[in-house]
């Protein structure tokens, strides 16, 4: 039996991953909201992860903008909060699953990130997120995963598409940056790779390291409204492109948030499908729940 601990459990894809654990069979999972567990809280992790075999943090700050503004809050959470997490799972013999970010690059390369690329944050999220990632590599090098996702959306929680569903009802046309190339994730999908990732390292199957887990394929944020709305059913021409200096944020985007996928050959596991396929897939679920 494999004892699963979630943290972050009430999040997007802490949600997701609570629903695809618990679905394997001779498995056990525990979901710990933030309300439940504070990461930063190194007795009350310590605790939390005893009796667990692997842990998949979910839990983070992910506000990119409000980091600007109190880098070192942002920071205690995704850097020291996964920093006591790694120290427990180190003591407790534990495998971690760190979800980390695209905002760890610079985001201006010309071709995907492998997961060996320089690193080079923009800013305060990034740096955070970067702690984190080295705190799991220098204190679990055998049992410590790092996975890289960008552009995540679902049925829980605000992101992208689903504010993309709303508006369609609400707006005749939207203007939607077309300067920014990512690979939009659902988190649904994201989760069932981490699900095979987790039990892959626990067969010794995977290496611990750096994963990207984010979709196949590429897309900007205006290719991919024009994909909610053609794949909804509604006329894609009401989607404009415009260019990221329209819409100032405190936080700088990477540009160019493309991510290579070649560790998951190591753990002999599929990447993600492409972008679209999970689109289409998601699409009917994200309706059912965000569309009057």
């Amino acid at each position: 039996m494999t004892r699963w601990l979630i943290t972050g459990a009430a999040g997007m894809l802490g949600r997701d991953l609570t629903a695809v654990l618990g679905s394997l069979p001779g498995g056990e999972v525990t979901a710990l909201a933030r309300a439940d567990l504070d990461i930063t809280d190194g007795p009350a992790v310590d605790a939390a992860v005893a009796g667990h075999d692997v842990v998949v943090n979910a839990a983070g700050w992910t506000d990119v903008d409000g980091a600007e503004q109190d880098e070192a809050a942002a920071t205690r959470t995704n850097g020291e909060g996964v920093r006591r997490l790694a120290e427990a799972c180190a003591r407790r013999g534990a495998t971690l699953l760190q979800i980390s970010t695209d905002y760890v690059f610079a985001g201006d390369a010309d071709r995907p990130y492998r997961e060996d690329s320089p690193t080079g944050p923009l800013g305060a999220y990034g740096r955070g997120k970067l702690a984190g990632e080295l705190a799991v590599r220098q204190l679990l090098p055998e049992r410590g995963f790092v996975v890289r996702t960008a552009w995540l959306y679902g049925e829980h929680g605000r992101n992208f598409v689903a504010t993309m569903l709303e508006l369609a009802a609400r707006r005749d046309t939207l203007d939607v940056v077309d300067d920014q190339l990512g690979q939009p994730t659902w988190s649904r999908a994201l989760a069932v790779r981490l699900a095979g990732l987790g039990e892959a390292a626990l067969a010794g199957r995977a290496p611990a390291g750096i994963y990207h887990g984010t979709a196949s394929g590429q897309v900007t944020w205006f290719g991919l409204a024009r994909a909610v709305f053609e794949l909804s059913g509604l006329d894609p021409e009401r989607v404009r492109p415009t260019t990221s200096d329209r819409f100032p944020r405190p936080a700088r985007r990477p540009a160019y948030s493309v991510l290579g996928h070649d560790g998951w050959a190591r753990a002999g596991l599929e990447p993600l499908p492409d972008w679209r396929e999970q689109l289409a897939a998601a699409l009917p679920l994200l309706r059912a729940v965000r569309v009057p």
